[in-house]
């Protein structure tokens, strides 16, 4: 005869197999779903440009502009020292070559649509057209601007890359023909993508 005791041991005996199989199965690793396994995606970097101006002659004019893709164009930072107080025309050029005295190795202002010079926020003006940068009476300008006429694209119609940059010494007047009066040149610099294998681009030879 079963003692009381063993009956009762007996009895649970199958309750605690299922606890033991129930704790053996939650202390198992579980498989990753789809959407864990999933490797997560590279942060996009949008492409950023610099052109590093140097003086013209004896100008005494240097700086530096920064050009980054951003949603609506091209965001354009830049500073520049060395100018005479007030307004001075700034411009994208066609071709990247600083190599004349003058700076008219880098040929006119970057003018794909072949339209007419005008100011920046014109209906209609050339994709180089940036205005005027502002010194100070410490000769020191700045300019945070967004372009929406050209582009940081490697091969489009409208890119940049591989262009000039040009300051002059004068004022942009943003009417007069072919580039705004805005006197000499007095510093140049070439627009080439960070981290890229960009050339500066030169006018044909003959």
């Amino acid at each position: 005869m079963r003692t009381p005791l063993l009956s009762r041991s007996l009895s649970l005996l199958p309750l605690l197999l299922l606890a033991f199989a129930a704790a053996a199965c939650s202390g198992g690793s579980q498989a990753p779903s789809p959407e864990s396994a999933q490797p997560s995606e590279a942060p996009v970097t949008a492409p950023v440009a610099r052109a590093v101006l140097e003086p013209l002659g004896d100008s005494g004019v240097s700086g530096w502009v920064s050009f980054t893709a951003v949603d609506d164009g091209v965001r354009v930072e830049a500073q520049v020292t060395g100018l005479t107080p007030g307004d001075h025309g700034f411009h994208v050029h066609q071709w990247g070559d600083c190599s004349s005295p003058d700076g008219k190795s880098a040929g006119g202002h970057f003018n794909p649509a072949g339209v007419a010079h005008a100011a920046p926020d014109a209906p209609e003006a050339h994709a180089g057209d940036l205005g005027n940068i502002v010194a100070n009476d410490e000769g020191v300008a700045v300019l945070d601007v967004v372009s929406h006429r050209f582009s940081l694209e490697e091969g489009a119609a409208n890119s940049i890359l591989g262009r000039g940059v040009i300051v002059h010494a004068g004022t942009d007047d943003l009417t007069s023909q072919p580039s705004g009066a805005a006197g000499p040149r007095v510093a140049c610099g070439v627009i080439l993508l960070e981290g890229g294998q960009t050339a500066p681009l030169l006018a044909p030879t003959e």
